[in-house]
């Protein structure tokens, strides 16, 4: 009996020192095989990212960027709401990292060594005083309203009451887009010209004989957007291609010239499925 539990004690301290031998050659294997992978992009990314220019984008770049950052806590994101040709201008100069431009690059700006993602597709909204009787206008009637032809109200149905003209400033990617689709640029004759979409709104809101014209995103109660051609300015008109005055909201980046990582990761991610919903939500149309 003696001699049967020497034997098994033996048996179990071979078999233990069989299994030390184990663990210290996987540990050994385990360290030749190099260090731990690297945490993840989410654990590591840090800097800070810039974008500069459209403030017509203003609403779903801003979203854009806090849903980035919650992801990316050590990421600042900054967008300076200049207006599309600053935004531009900025990136030439390399004072941001990514450029916003609710319009299409001129060639000369391609040439110049700039590249275009588009982003997302905008409606914009021709808006009146809530009050005006007009409901709906043609492109054509838009034009000739713009350029003097049409100078009061009754002559499309409204009340009598002289026509006061609302846009953008020039450089301006929303007048931009508007006087490209309506035919109108150099000829359009403007009481006002402000610097904003938000300055727009506020101005035809407050005159009931002011027309102006604004990205669909940032419409508000405050006025009525007209039909154009009998097709309301909605995110399903604008993405069937049915709503004629729309435009691009457009990223702008140096050709030549890599992001560095924080940018890079931003800008993959805005332009990814992911951030679908994002850019819905924020009334544009996702052009992913």
């Amino acid at each position: 009996m003696k001699k049967t539990l020497i034997l098994a004690l033996s048996a179990a301290m071979m078999l233990g020192a069989l299994a030390g031998c184990g663990s210290r050659d996987q540990a050994a294997a385990g360290s030749s095989a190099g260090p731990d992978p690297k945490p993840s992009a989410v654990e590591t990314l840090s800097g800070t990212v810039s974008a500069d220019g459209s403030t017509s984008m203003s609403k779903v770049i801003g979203a854009l960027g806090e849903s980035f950052m919650n992801t990316h806590p050590e990421v600042t994101f900054t967008y300076n709401p200049t207006g599309s040709g600053s935004g531009i201008t900025a990136v030439q100069e390399g004072r941001c990292d990514i450029g916003l431009a609710s319009r299409a690059l001129k060639d000369s700006e391609k040439e110049g060594g700039l590249t275009e993602t588009v982003l997302a597709y905008d409606g914009i909204a021709v808006v009146v005083h809530p009050d005006n009787g007009v409901s709906d206008l043609s492109l054509e009637q838009i034009a000739d309203i713009y350029t003097g032809t049409i100078t009061n109200w009754n002559q499309v149905g409204g009340a009598d009451g002289e026509i006061v003209l609302i846009g953008r400033e020039a450089g301006s990617g929303t007048r931009d887009g508007f006087e490209s689709i309506t035919g109108t640029g150099g000829a359009c004759k403007y009481r006002q010209e402000l610097t904003s979409t938000g300055d727009v709104i506020t101005t035809v809101s407050q005159n009931p004989s002011a027309i102006g014209y604004a990205s669909l995103s940032a419409v508000k109660d405050s006025v009525k957007a007209v039909s154009v051609g009998g097709v309301a300015p909605s995110e399903a008109t604008v993405q069937d291609g049915s709503y004629k005055v729309q435009r691009p909201f457009m990223l702008v980046t140096k050709t030549d010239a890599q992001l560095k990582p924080a940018p890079q990761a931003f800008f993959d991610y805005i332009t990814s499925a992911q951030a679908e919903e994002i850019i819905s939500n924020a009334g544009v149309v996702a052009a992913n």
